[in-house]
């Protein structure tokens, strides 16, 4: 939808740069400048009114947290993903440069991308393992890995998720298959 909107702008955009009132197509000079000023004033707008998706990322763990329905660790959300795939709602990869040469956390997080593609759960990377930690209050050592389960009694009300998986469908939509997200500040 984003996407029709910025053609429609730069449509119109070129239709007024380049007509001259009275319904010719004439180039006029520094058309081109008009349209790409109007096409960042477009962009900055955008940039000010979207919510960022590590704030949605947050808010959503915070949530999910306080409902009880976060899995937090490889091994535990290997489990869950095996034995409840449908359960499984969003997922969060989790590493810094103390872990990134890690070949098994890489071989788990290979497997459990895998896993996400083939059972259409939205999955996102964060490279502040400590951050990510207290965010969700955990004092393990293993925050890595935290999937977000959906609700027992099937409601289905959390803004911040729903912006998270419109954010990885888009991403998706570029090739981005695994967005990395920056997670706000305390």
């Amino acid at each position: 939808m984003l996407h029709i909107a910025c053609f429609q702008l730069v449509s119109s955009c070129l239709q007024v740069c380049c007509s001259d009132g009275a319904g010719s197509e004439k180039p006029r000079p520094h058309a081109a400048a008009q349209v790409d000023r109007t096409i960042c004033g477009l962009e900055a707008d955008l940039k000010t009114t979207r919510i960022s998706p590590g704030k949605s990322l947050k808010e959503a763990l915070v949530c999910a947290q306080s409902e009880h329905r976060l899995t937090v660790g490889v091994y535990e959300s290997a489990k869950i993903m095996t034995e409840d795939p449908d359960s499984v709602s969003f997922c969060v990869l989790a590493t810094d440069e103390q872990f990134q040469w890690d070949v098994a956390l890489q071989i788990h997080f290979t497997l459990i991308q895998s896993f996400c593609f083939d059972n259409d759960i939205s999955i996102v990377r964060v490279s502040d393992t400590q951050r990510l930690a207290d965010i969700i209050g955990d004092k393990q050592e293993d925050a890595h890995c935290v999937l977000i389960t959906n609700p027992a009694d099937g409601s289905w009300d959390d803004p911040a998720l729903e912006k998270l998986h419109l954010f990885c469908e888009e991403s998706r939509r570029l090739n981005d298959w695994v967005p990395e997200i920056s997670l706000p500040e305390r």
